[in-house]
């Protein structure tokens, strides 16, 4: 069955690029003739379990979402990468040739530091969603897996919604690379990625051309997730261990609360920041040597006790020997004076910041334990009391991200809407995803109470005054899903 909606879905968007590109339409003659058309899919995610903890080396449960990003890219002789970005609806509804964003960027710069082209785009706000894009062009180039091309024109037409917990930059980024990798191999100009390094390679995107301080989770998820299924994956850096599928019985579910998220919030990076300090106490408590790096303020630590990872430390470990190691607060500057710097290679810490300490690494510590705890009773015999424990680890996850800091009045009303609801309703249980901060709120259901769930969304939009979009469904991951190589316009006429 699986396979056969797989094939379904492929053709479905076989004819959805026909109906694009029909003669007259508004994305007919956007591309030559002179070179074939690379175009890839890739789902957004919803963060089931483990959240910002992915950076501290938590196992995360991500399930891709139906809600998806199309990639085409086509490589030409002009010096230049344009990128076009429509909405789906956009896409179809009006045959105008106009388009609501665009973006030009000299292909000088491609070749270039990963630096360089993060300035570029830092002094082109306005631009600064083709750095997913363009950032997926230069990092291929860069690492050695496209070459001997000059300019490039890309279209994204996505309907996964931007600034709301369920990754729109990764499902951008991951098929840009795809679509870009099936191009260049097309013209015997690139080599597919290994293993999983596409989506290292859309991280470093995301992490040095974005500046979003971000695990590897989403970018696995929409590179590697299948569809109904839950991409179990331990961020050490980025080993997975396999998917879970979603039992019969149960069923997951979003609901946006409207409230945007920053990609590079500064609560976040503020969280990242005091997980890591957290982590370099408790190397220093036991004895662990660091030594310094490169840059000011980044460390190495000789850590065979952890591995380098913060989430290997257990919770009896945190709250029994190191109990007393971890201050609520600290200012940036106190823990240079003491500390030095963190094992971070992605944040630094700044003087005049209060880091929220103790929260950030109890989360870090604590999420790594319920998201393992919530694989093995994913695979438990369904019974109410399972549903029920699930539902209540999603809980404890919600709380801890509000004691970092990382909550909202907005989807702490939303978690509450579900708990009051009641189990005897089929919502067993509910929490912020993401990053925090606004976004989206994870849902486990019991399977056919999807009306339960979009009237506790209408609930929301009552009391908040603000729609609430509902996900819901599965759909395969870029690599699962497979690119599509148009020859040319041949395609379209």
């Amino acid at each position: 069955m699986k396979r056969e909606s797989e094939f379904e879905e492929r053709n479905k968007t076989q004819q959805y690029i026909k109906d694009l590109m029909a003669p007259g339409s508004r994305l007919s003659g956007i591309f030559s003739d002179r070179q074939p058309v690379g175009l890839a899919r890739a789902p957004g995610r919803l963060d089931v379990m483990g959240g910002i903890a992915d950076y501290s080396g938590s196992l995360v449960l991500e399930l891709p979402l139906h809600e998806s990003a199309y990639v085409f890219a086509q490589f030409h002789s002009e010096p230049i990468v344009r990128v076009l970005s429509l909405s789906m609806e956009e896409s179809t509804s009006t045959r105008e040739a106009n388009f609501p964003a665009s973006a030009i960027l000299g292909v000088d710069g491609l070749g270039l530091t990963y630096e360089f082209i993060h300035k570029v785009f830092k002094d082109r706000p306005a631009d600064m969603w083709a750095a997913y894009v363009v950032g997926a062009l230069a990092a291929a180039r860069r690492e050695g897996w496209m070459h001997s091309l000059t300019g490039a024109q890309l279209l994204i037409v996505s309907n996964v919604p931007e600034g709301c917990g369920v990754s729109s930059s990764a499902a951008i980024e991951v098929a840009a690379l795809f679509a870009l990798s099936a191009a260049a191999i097309s013209m015997n100009h690139g080599v597919p990625f290994p293993n999983h390094e596409a989506a290292l390679l859309c991280q470093r995107v995301e992490n040095l051309v974005v500046g979003a301080p971000c695990g590897v989770m989403d970018q696995m998820t929409a590179a590697y997730g299948q569809r109904g299924q839950l991409l179990e994956l331990l961020c050490q850096p980025a080993s997975v261990l396999g998917s879970v599928p979603v039992p019969e019985d149960l069923e997951f579910f979003g609901i946006n609360s409207g409230v945007r998220q920053a990609v590079n919030g500064a609560d976040r990076s503020q969280v990242r920041v005091g997980a890591f300090m957290g982590y370099r106490m408790l190397l220093e408590s036991a004895g662990i040597k660091v030594r310094p790096g490169r840059v000011p303020g980044q460390l190495f630590a000789e850590d065979n006790r952890w591995h380098g990872y913060l989430a290997n430390v257990t919770p009896s470990e945190l709250e029994g020997e190191f109990s007393s190691v971890l201050p609520d607060f600290m200012s940036g500057s106190e823990f240079l004076a003491c500390y030095g710097g963190t094992t971070d290679a992605v944040t630094r810490v700044s003087g005049e910041v209060q880091y929220p300490v103790r929260a950030a690494t109890a989360h870090a510590v604590n999420e790594h334990h319920r998201v393992r705890l919530y694989s093995e009773l994913l695979r438990a015999s369904p019974t109410e009391h399972r549903n029920l424990l699930l539902g209540e680890l999603m809980y404890q996850s919600h709380a801890s991200y509000s004691a970092c800091g990382l909550g909202s009045s907005s989807t702490d009303l939303l978690v509450r809407l579900v708990r009051q609801s009641n189990p005897e309703t089929g919502l067993y249980g509910a929490k912020i995803t993401g990053a925090g901060s606004g976004g989206t709120v994870a849902i486990l259901a019991r399977k056919g109470v999807s009306d339960t769930v979009h009237a506790i969304a209408k609930q929301y939009s009552v009391e908040s005054g603000r729609s609430a979009h509902v996900f819901q469904g599965s759909s395969a991951g870029a690599e699962q899903f497979g690119t599509i190589t148009i020859p040319g316009a041949s395609f379209f006429s």
